[in-house]
């Protein structure tokens, strides 16, 4: 069998899963072992393994995850913080993404929001759906910026199409007129159409205040809250923890809280 030309002909065609699988079995001897069909079926196994570890490595560098080695096997639920783990898993399962719905998490300040909206964000990449994250405060600079240079429709576009927008530290600040219609754009082309998780420190019930205008209000919070699944966040800041745990706490799990 002509082992280098195959491997030349399998690289160039982009199997380089199949390319690998190939080679590996011929070093190890195992081709008078197998039939042809075993044979094939490794070799497919191996490049659909390769195109999906390949797809979610581009979906989480598209994504800009404030934490992006965050996942749900890593989440803390002994931390006192009222975490539901039944809850948290059955959202992992991405039905929600699926009906389009969206995903509030609340909480004080180092509470962990953020470390857990990146988790359940890594999660929806492992599912398939294109991710991105973005602080508030920076939408609204990248927004302003894209209306005087001629990209905000580009923007926009973006921001409405990627299927889970993260938008961390909502209602850090008051909104201005502009940045409250804009606002109320990109809540309007994603309802019902994508999902979005918001993280705040401020609890569900001030946003209208926060926001501002009554009107617009009730429009951005209504293409928001009532399809929204929550999570209420508890209990002391998980850095004073980290702070007495640091020296012997494993960095695979939650210790970087929002």
């Amino acid at each position: 069998m002509l082992t280098h030309p195959t491997l030349d002909q399998m690289q160039a065609l982009g199997f380089k899963g199949m390319a690998e699988a190939y080679r590996d079995m011929a070093e190890r001897g195992q081709s008078s072992e197998l039939n042809r069909e075993d044979w094939l079926a490794l070799m497919l196994d191996r490049e659909a393994a390769t195109r999906a570890d390949k797809r979610l490595a581009n979906r989480l560098r598209q994504a800009r995850l404030r934490f992006p080695e965050a996942c749900i096997e890593d989440i803390d639920f002994a931390a006192e913080r009222g975490l539901d783990r039944r809850a948290v898993l059955s959202l992992a399962q991405g039905v929600w993404l699926k009906a389009h719905e969206n995903l509030i998490v609340t909480g004080q300040t180092g509470t962990g929001k953020t470390w857990l909206a990146c988790a359940i964000a890594h999660q929806a990449a492992r599912l398939d759906h294109s991710v991105l994250y973005v602080r508030m405060p920076r939408l609204f600079e990248d927004l302003a910026m894209a209306r005087l240079d001629g990209r905000l429709p580009r923007l926009i576009d973006r921001l409405a199409r990627v299927q889970l927008l993260v938008l961390d530290d909502w209602g850090t600040h008051g909104l201005t007129d502009r940045q409250r219609l804009d606002l109320l754009e990109i809540c309007e082309e994603r309802y019902h159409r994508r999902s979005t998780l918001i993280t705040a420190q401020i609890p569900v019930t001030a946003w209208h205040d926060l926001i501002g205008e009554a009107t617009i209000a009730d429009a951005i919070l209504d293409r928001v809250i009532h399809n929204a699944h929550r999570i209420g966040l508890k209990g002391d800041s998980m850095r004073k923890k980290k702070s007495t745990t640091d020296l012997t706490q494993p960095t695979t799990t939650e210790n970087n809280p929002d």
